[in-house]
């Protein structure tokens, strides 16, 4: 089985997709193979990895309602070893379209154990869920599916406020659904150093989060924001930047915690 990481917060705007598109191409760029499953109807990381509107014919909507394999929908992007089961508008329709089925919770994490299961398919070692900015059925089906969540945190005022929802909701579904769901890391995003409110950001949440914030900040960075419109990663759009080298050193991280988490 792949390790399964959603990007979540109920607050909309804090980088989770931005997180999913540069992380998963970081993990991919230091030898990991990795599928980003678009569960956010606006279907921005599918944009932003260079996957247009008219080219999703197979999205997870087809996988969350009529149990298309999840590889039958997975589409390559620019960069190697990274692919994107992308999403479309139809997710709208996804919570009225299963709301009365048993397996409801379920449809994504049977998805990806049927993906696994497969000796020919694509053995991606990680799959990063990248959740809508609400508490609905589908943030359900990733939390359910995910063997952790990392929580991208924009360093802000109303940061903490939309941290303590978050970690009730995963408590939740650990309670009903999925017993092994924790918390893997949460990663400040949006930083800016000159701003005193961001710097009392940091330290509330390392104080409120002790070691479950990741030690790499992500700095507000211009060709990060630039990146989506031309249809890539950071990464690829400029290598260089603050915000690239961000995110290659949250990828380190996330490793060194799975390897600690294997050697518990």
């Amino acid at each position: 089985m792949p390790r399964v990481l959603a990007l979540a917060n109920q607050k909309g705007g804090v980088g989770k997709t931005t997180t999913a598109i540069n992380l998963g191409t970081a993990l991919a760029a230091i030898g990991e193979r990795v599928l980003i499953v678009d569960l956010d109807p606006q279907g921005n990381a599918s944009t932003g990895l260079g996957i247009d509107v008219q080219a999703r014919r197979l999205s997870t909507y087809d996988v969350l309602m009529d149990g298309l394999a999840l590889q039958d929908c997975a589409q390559e992007t620019a960069v190697p070893d990274l692919w994107v089961a992308p999403s479309t508008l139809d997710l709208l329709g996804v919570e009225l379209g299963i709301a009365a089925e048993r397996d409801r919770a379920q449809r994504l994490k049977n998805a990806i154990t049927a993906m696994a299961a497969k000796e020919d398919a694509e053995a991606f070692t990680y799959v990063l869920v990248d959740c809508p900015p609400s508490f609905n059925l589908l943030t359900i089906n990733a939390l359910t599916a995910s063997d952790a969540v990392v929580v991208p945190l924009q360093c802000e005022f109303f940061a903490l406020e939309g941290l303590s929802q978050l970690l009730k909701t995963v408590e939740q579904v650990k309670a009903a659904l999925n017993p092994r769901l924790g918390i893997h890391g949460v990663v400040l995003t949006m930083f800016d150093p000159r701003n005193n409110l961001s710097n009392q950001v940091v330290d509330d949440v390392r104080r409120y989060m002790g070691q479950k914030v990741y030690d790499t900040v992500i700095p507000r960075n211009v060709r990060v924001s630039e990146a989506p419109s031309h249809g890539k990663p950071a990464l690829l759009y400029d290598f260089k930047c603050a915000g690239s080298q961000a995110y290659l050193k949250l990828a380190s991280e996330v490793i060194a915690r799975e390897r600690m988490i294997r050697a518990a």
